[in-house]
């Protein structure tokens, strides 16, 4: 049987044969050249596996003579000249059949490539009845059918290669390509035929539908002419092409090598079904190809499919190329430095990284391993011990690394020896705050306490204030007297737990709490910490920080905290904890509990200013780079700053306008350094413009701003006004010495213009003056005007004293008789006010009644008359019962139609029984009096204790008046006859 297949895919074109010539004996020399070049690339790859799913036809297993050939065939293939005699005892196709006889055959439909002349193909047949065909076909020894390529332009969405053999008839036949091949069936086993193709067929009509027969014509090339140039040269340029492909393809090789052993004789028709059989065109293409019965015309379509897997050969070669350099260097790389690795090893230069981190760490170990308690150094040798077990590559390792990197590097037992020296802490207080006597007074009997204890730990400190006040620099401060380390964090808005307690070392990213974080920066175990903002914890999904601030801050428990992170007991009691807070009423009882609350009120203008001119002022001159002989800010600039744009409790907004003021100034200096040019009081007088244009100085006028710009005089007659931003005086000549100049000033003639500025030309230091007259075109308009709405009171106006967390403040409680008649009292509210304040304007409404039924019973004013009580600004939120006192004095004001004494300010809670109850804020309070200009004040008598401890300063010119019934304010407020204390 292989003897006959064999013999079937032979093709022999007589003397022109190459073939023939190779096993007639001829030499290279004279065969055909594509055969010299072809036999050249047989020589490799002879035992490699066959990886294509096109095949070839089987080697002959006999060992028979290639050239001798049977009487099947001769009978085959149609060749005339061959020995009729030979011998046929080994074929399955008999003798009676030609494939020319073939004209009726069955149609099998193939799904991606159609089968070219000399190659297999499997198949897979799905319909029962259609293998039930083919296999008959093959019993009755003419195993012949034809394949015929789909067309796809046919085919719908989700037809598959599953599914192309349901197709039937009429359909499957309207779907074939007409020209297909004659193709022999070599086996079938369960669904799958193999088929090996012989000729072309066109498809001429159907004759049945199930199996698919249909008859068909034997197609022939064109004739051509073999010994054709242009033939040959394409012929030529296909075998090189090829070559070129072998280079790069072991797979090709296998295919030519095998074609050639089984085919042998490479004409020109062959040499192009060969090339587009192996490429890796598309079916459309190869059936193209198929097609073509031209050999000129289909080598040429072959050569452009060979091209262009030359192309992709190239390309695949090229990546091919780029992945293995790429590979091959990070191998190569790997294995150096793993060699050097071990060579260092071997040589004790040095170790690998397991060894070298742990050395690292005993390193840090060492110097303070007798001050590490016993647990945490027995927890630090397991994990020592557990990093040398572990794979450097895996996450555990990692874990376990920077576990241990934190364990070693926290200060255990190492302290800063502290200061408790009184004086040397005095000292360093005033030099960083002016004012605050009894606030530092409380920090040095906390530093005196600590001398006598030799330690400060036991109480937490808690700034509480308006925001400005120094808070966070007191702090800083107690830590400079101290002689600690200094650690600030802020735990506004924190709502994660794990920032204080730490996260578990389980979690990715996992980190150590700021208390943690704190002591491995500072490198002590006993800083400073301020946490700042206590007051505005947040409290979120990750749990509520303020209780896990409780740990922390108990003197009782800090001893042993316990971080997630670290998992072993922390000793924090030689911490100093300072607290800030602007309002100690939103921080958690619990927490406040454990906090001894230092209160800072704010300043007044005194303090203030002193502040201003000792510290920011300085300061802000020292940052903008001016020299002290450059400027010079007056006491009424800085009074009228404090006054009219800085009233808040704080210096921090004041710190901000100075710094406002000095960059303006320091621009001006830039922009006047080109030229340095005489200033006169605010005047700039400029030589040579003064000459140029002496014909109009009359007329005209040289005027210096901030910015060293001249503003021209109106020439209209009328004097504008001038945009200086500075007064500019001479620091040598004496005031009467220089000339005023202004806008309306009007120099005579140009000598007496030189003379001035020759004159001003002497003097070597400028200083730019900033007063209140000028102080506006440096800060802008006043941000604040007079608290004090009205000289005089007038009836049913009192003014009241209020605490915001900005300071203090005053402000005024108004009443008005909106609708007079008979019955209709009644009393409605307006100024946005709270809850609490609501009440107490219903009290002060049922007092007041009281009190004016007691002392004019005839007066039936609150009977008849509906009341309207106003809290200005509206804009304002407002709420607290310090201003029942308040609200009575306004509605009996209005009631007696008689105004309250001028100058008086009064706060208190009053109860139903006109009782005075104490209120908070004393100081606040008093210094929002003074600023308001008032000179009497009206306190509860349970304040007097607060009002005592006030500074002098704060008290001096203050008229105050302690209560504790509301009879004595009403004879206070309406009768001023009266003293009453």
């Amino acid at each position: 049987m292989l003897k006959v297949l064999t013999s079937t895919c032979r093709f022999h074109t007589g003397t022109s044969s190459f073939g023939a010539h190779l096993r007639s004996g001829t030499t290279a020399e004279t065969a055909s050249p594509i055969l010299r070049v072809l036999s050249s690339l047989q020589g490799t790859n002879r035992k490699r596996p066959y990886l294509y799913r096109r095949f070839f036809c089987s080697d002959s297993s006999d060992g028979s003579d290639p050239a001798e050939t049977g009487s099947e065939a001769k009978a085959l293939d149609g060749s005339a000249g061959e020995d009729a005699n030979s011998k046929s005892s080994s074929a399955i196709v008999p003798t009676v059949f030609r494939t020319e006889d073939y004209l009726t055959v069955i149609a099998l439909p193939l799904p991606h490539r159609p089968l070219f002349p000399g190659f297999y193909m499997p198949i897979y047949v799905k319909d029962p009845k259609l293998l039930a065909a083919l296999v008959e076909s093959r019993k009755r020894q003419a195993p012949y059918a034809g394949a015929f390529l789909l067309k796809d332009e046919a085919v719908t969405e989700g037809t598959d290669e599953k599914n192309i053999y349901d197709l039937k008839g009429k359909e499957l036949f309207n779907r074939l390509h007409e020209v297909g091949t004659l193709a022999q069936i070599t086996s079938i086993q369960g669904d799958q035929v193999v088929l090996i193709g012989h000729r072309r067929l066109r498809i001429t009509e159907m004759v049945s539908e199930d199996p698919l027969m249909v008859k068909v014509d034997h197609l022939k090339e064109k004739p051509y002419d073999k010994d054709d140039d242009v033939l040959k040269a394409t012929s030529f340029e296909v075998i090189s092409t090829l070559r070129d492909v072998l280079k790069t393809s072991s797979l090709w090789r296998d295919h030519v090598q095998t074609y050639t052993q089984h085919i042998g004789d490479f004409n020109y028709p062959r040499l192009a079904d060969f090339g587009a059989a192996i490429s890796g065109a598309n079916k459309l293409q190869c059936q193209q190809v198929l097609e073509e019965l031209d050999v000129h015309q289909r080598l040429k379509l072959t050569l452009e499919l060979v091209k262009k897997e030359m192309e992709i050969s190239k390309i695949q070669e090229s990546i091919a190329k780029a992945i293995e350099e790429k590979i091959s260097g990070e191998q190569r790389r790997y294995l150096l430095n793993e060699q050097l690795k071990a060579i260092k090893k071997e040589l004790g230069l040095e170790t690998d990284d397991k060894t070298a981190l742990s050395a690292k760490f005993r390193e840090r170990l060492d110097p303070k391993k007798e001050k590490i308690p016993p647990h945490v150094l027995q927890v630090i040798e397991e994990e020592l011990t557990k990093l040398q077990l572990l794979e450097a590559s895996s996450s555990e390792f990692n874990v376990t690394r920077n576990y241990l990197d934190w364990l070693t590097a926290l200060p255990w037992g190492e302290y800063s020896d502290e200061n408790f020296d009184v004086i040397r802490a005095q000292k360093i207080l005033d030099e960083d705050h002016y004012g605050l006597t009894d606030v530092k007074e409380r920090i040095l009997e906390f530093i005196a306490v600590g001398k006598l204890r030799g330690t400060s730990q036991g109480k937490i400190i808690c700034l509480s204030g308006p925001p400005g006040v120094g808070k966070t620099s007191i702090g800083r401060s107690i830590a400079r007297a101290l002689n600690r380390k200094f650690y600030r964090f802020s735990v506004g808005g924190l709502s994660d737990v794990a920032e204080i307690k730490g996260h578990r070392r389980t979690y990715i990213g996992a980190m150590p709490g700021k208390m943690v974080q704190c002591l491995k920066s500072v490198g002590t175990a006993n800083p400073l910490v301020l946490i700042d903002e206590i007051d505005k914890l947040g409290r979120g999904h990750a749990g509520d920080p303020a209780s896990a601030m409780l740990e922390l801050l108990d003197p009782e428990q800090n001893a042993n905290f316990l971080d997630h992170y670290l998992d072993v007991p922390i000793d924090l009691s030689k911490v100093l904890f300072v607290c800030t807070a602007n309002v100690v009423e939103t921080i958690p009882n619990p927490l406040l509990d454990r906090m001894e609350v230092i209160s800072i009120a704010g300043y007044i203008t005194d303090e203030k200013m002193h502040i201003a001119k000792d510290y920011l002022e300085k300061t802000t001159r020292e940052a903008c780079g001016i020299k002290p002989e450059q400027v010079e800010v007056t006491d009424a600039a800085l009074l009228a700053l404090i006054d009219d744009y800085c009233r808040e409790a704080g210096v921090r907004n004041l710190q901000k306008q100075i710094e406002k003021i000095y960059r303006k100034i320091a621009l001006q200096l830039v922009r006047g350094e080109p030229h340095v040019e005489p200033m006169v009081a605010g005047v700039q007088v400029q030589h040579d413009e003064v000459k140029a244009e002496s014909d109009r100085v009359s007329n005209e006028t040289m005027v210096e701003g901030v910015g060293a710009e001249s503003v021209d005089g109106s020439t209209d007659g009328k004097n504008s006004e001038t945009a200086t931003e500075a007064e500019i005086v001479e620091v040598d000549s004496p005031a009467n010495q220089i000339p005023s100049i202004n806008q309306s000033s009007t120099l005579k003639d140009t000598s007496e213009a030189e003379k001035i500025w020759e004159r001003e030309a002497t003097s070597t230091e400028k200083k730019v003056l900033v007063d209140a007259s000028n102080l506006a075109d440096f800060v802008g308009k006043p941000v604040f005007h007079a608290e004090r709405i009205y000289d005089q009171t007038p009836v049913g106006v009192v003014m009241g004293l209020a605490w915001t967390a900005m300071g203090g403040s005053t402000l005024y409680v108004e009443t008005s008789n909106a609708e007079q008649g008979e019955g209709k009292g009644g009393l409605n509210l307006t100024g946005q006010l709270g809850d609490v304040m609501k009440e107490s304007a219903q009290i002060a409404y049922t007092v007041a009644r009281t009190i004016l039924l007691d002392r004019d019973p005839n007066n039936p004013f609150f009977t008849n008359s509906k009341l309207h009580l106003h809290v200005p600004a509206g804009a304002t939120p407002k709420d607290g019962p310090s201003a029942g006192c308040t609200m009575i004095t306004s509605l009996l004001s209005l009631a007696m139609n008689k105004p309250v004494r001028k100058d008086l300010a009064m706060t208190g809670e009053v109860t139903l029984t006109k009782r005075i109850l104490p209120i908070g804020g004393v100081k606040e309070k008093t210094i929002a009096a003074r600023r308001s200009e008032v000179k009497t004040i009206i306190f509860p008598s349970a304040n007097r204790r607060d009002f005592d401890e006030l500074a002098q300063n704060v008290k001096e010119g203050l008229e105050v008046h302690f209560v504790d019934d509301y009879s004595q304010i009403f004879n206070l407020a309406f009768d001023n006859s009266q003293k009453t204390e």
